[in-house]
């Protein structure tokens, strides 16, 4: 995040191939040995080798029971109705919670690996708390949250179901309640309810804009461009030039001042040079409605609300 600071312009461009990362080992990137090309549009930064050998010992995969270290149970909020339960090494501290762009979150206990897992299947089974969310409904909700005071109010509400459930644990150390927000650390105020969103970089294709804020892997950009309106599925809008569309593949180029956001992973494994045009390439399409957004247009329509 302070690699891009609010204000800080954009301007570069993919090039040659989108190549696998390899495996992390020892702190470091071993380099793939295949040399695999990766898809331009998935946040994917390794082949399936790679990640099938770096799952071989890794503790998201359950394939590192052994871990000695200390883990820590959290509890994350990213909009209403979006809280998930998940485990992260205690020395990491909140960079976790900061990597998934969770708008807040609470400490729920600590202890050894296996009874942080526990923990976390207690959760999942009893109160029904997942353990993850998609990226569509995550953004949806940035878009639109209740004060800070309300945010809280939830956490605390499941913190304390949570920790009233038989079969908590025994060397799991519980945590007492305590809400930390990150309004201020991503920005949140900065981010407008109308966010398109840029699609996967394809070589030769090049971003253009202003930093308006960074939540996790998602980067808020004001874009530079003329002439394009931002379409859905990368249509190109009718006053895009036809240099312009063969340039970014079919794309459209983003409308001077719009907003869009852009997942950083998207970008592991290009070489990025300087863009050498003023205008967004990449497709620029219309943001995907989260859950929460279909049931309050739903509700507006008078219409039944799903169960789920």
């Amino acid at each position: 995040m302070s690699l891009l600071p609010a204000g800080k312009r954009l301007a570069f461009a993919a090039q040659g191939e989108r190549l696998c990362l390899g495996v992390w080992r020892a702190g470091r990137w071993i380099v793939c040995p295949y040399g695999a090309v990766l898809d331009g549009a998935s946040a994917k930064d390794q082949c399936a080798r790679c990640a099938q050998l770096d799952r071989s010992r890794s503790v998201a995969a359950d394939t590192m029971a052994d871990d000695p270290r200390p883990y820590g149970v959290y509890l994350a909020y990213f909009g209403p109705g979006l809280l998930k339960v998940g485990i992260t090494a205690a020395e990491r501290g909140p960079a976790r919670l900061v990597e998934q762009g969770a708008v807040a979150y609470a400490w729920l206990g600590r202890g050894p690996l296996m009874a942080a897992r526990r923990a976390e299947a207690l959760l999942g089974s009893a109160l029904s708390v997942p353990d993850r969310f998609a990226k569509a409904a995550k953004r949806a909700a940035r878009g639109a949250l209740p004060p800070v005071p309300e945010r809280a109010a939830e956490l605390a509400q499941l913190h304390c179901a949570a920790r009233k459930l038989p079969g908590w644990p025994e060397t799991l150390e519980p945590v007492e309640f305590a809400c930390a927000d990150h309004t201020e650390l991503f920005g949140l105020d900065r981010i407008p309810g109308e966010v398109a969103e840029l699609g996967g970089m394809t070589p030769g294709a090049e971003i253009v804009g202003e930093v308006l804020t960074g939540v996790g892997a998602d980067v808020y950009l004001r874009l530079a461009g003329v002439g394009a309106e931002v379409g859905v599925g990368g249509k190109a809008g009718a006053g895009t030039g036809a240099g312009e569309r063969e340039r970014g593949a079919g794309a459209a180029g983003g409308v001077a001042g719009a907003v869009a956001v852009m997942d950083a992973r998207l970008l592991s494994g290009w070489v990025l040079g300087p863009a050498v045009g003023e205008a967004t390439t990449v497709p620029v399409r219309a943001a995907a409605r989260g859950a929460g957004e279909r049931e309050r247009e739903r509700e507006g329509m008078g219409g039944q609300e799903g169960l789920f």
